[in-house]
């Protein structure tokens, strides 16, 4: 699943396409997508793991999911589920995505100061809603896309493992210190992530995230399949990562 860096990509990638109008629509989509033709795309934005198209009077929300992926100016041998042709000759697919038309104003329905890469990101609002979430594990706590729309499994991983915090900590048992180095690596690691992606090396600074060892003090990591209410893959190093129970 793409994670918040990887749809800011999609979203610089896309950004020439904003004043074209929509020539033809294709795509096997279950909404209305023909409604798109003949409209004008005002501007691409993204929230988290949102790409957002908007249009006059209402936008698309796609959201890649697992498996999820995109063309520009080309196509895949399978069917898009959604893909716009535009005056000059260009192209936006999208494949194995979820489509969602968003009828108001996406000023009403995001929370862009939730949003770790938003220029609005609001620190101070992410550690409030963390402590009214006080037996929450760090791990779910750091996937909760109402307070770092973003952040994925992998961001999840690296951030705990460069604050030194264990994956099952309760955030209601986190020092000050460590809910605020929580907050701030959030955004940090997800701004390392995109620069680190752009230029082709993500994988190779992966510290704990898919590894066997733990690169501070050679600890074997820990790893478990499903972790937390997300049940998600998780990696951790039971010597330099604290448990605050």
């Amino acid at each position: 699943m793409p994670e918040g860096p990887s749809i800011v990509i999609i979203r610089e990638a896309a950004a020439g396409f904003a004043g074209r109008r929509v020539r033809a629509v294709h795509g096997n989509s279950r909404e209305p997508i023909q409604r798109l033709a003949g409209k004008r795309l005002v501007a691409l934005r993204s929230w988290g793991k949102h790409f957002l198209m908007e249009f006059d009077g209402f936008a698309v929300r796609i959201h890649f999911m697992l498996f999820g992926s995109y063309r520009i100016d080309e196509r895949k041998a399978t069917p898009a589920r959604l893909g716009l042709e535009f005056t000059g000759g260009r192209e936006l697919n999208f494949y194995a995505c979820s489509v969602r038309f968003i009828e108001q104003p996406l000023d009403e329905v995001y929370d862009w100061s939730a949003d770790v890469m938003n220029d609005a990101w609001d620190p101070a609002a992410a550690r409030r809603k963390l402590r009214a979430r006080p037996d929450a594990l760090a791990a779910d706590a750091l996937l909760d896309q109402d307070v770092f729309a973003g952040v994925g499994n992998i961001i999840k991983n690296e951030v705990l493992h460069r604050i030194r915090v264990h994956p099952e900590s309760r955030v209601g048992a986190l020092p000050p210190r460590k809910l605020g180095q929580l907050v701030a690596e959030a955004r940090q690691y997800s701004f390392d992530f995109l620069e680190w992606k752009k230029a082709f090396v993500l994988r190779r600074h992966w510290q704990v995230h898919a590894k066997k060892t733990c690169p501070r003090d050679g600890t074997e990591l820990s790893y478990r399949k499903e972790l937390g209410q997300a049940r998600r893959r998780a990696f951790w190093c039971s010597r330099c990562q604290r448990l605050y129970a």
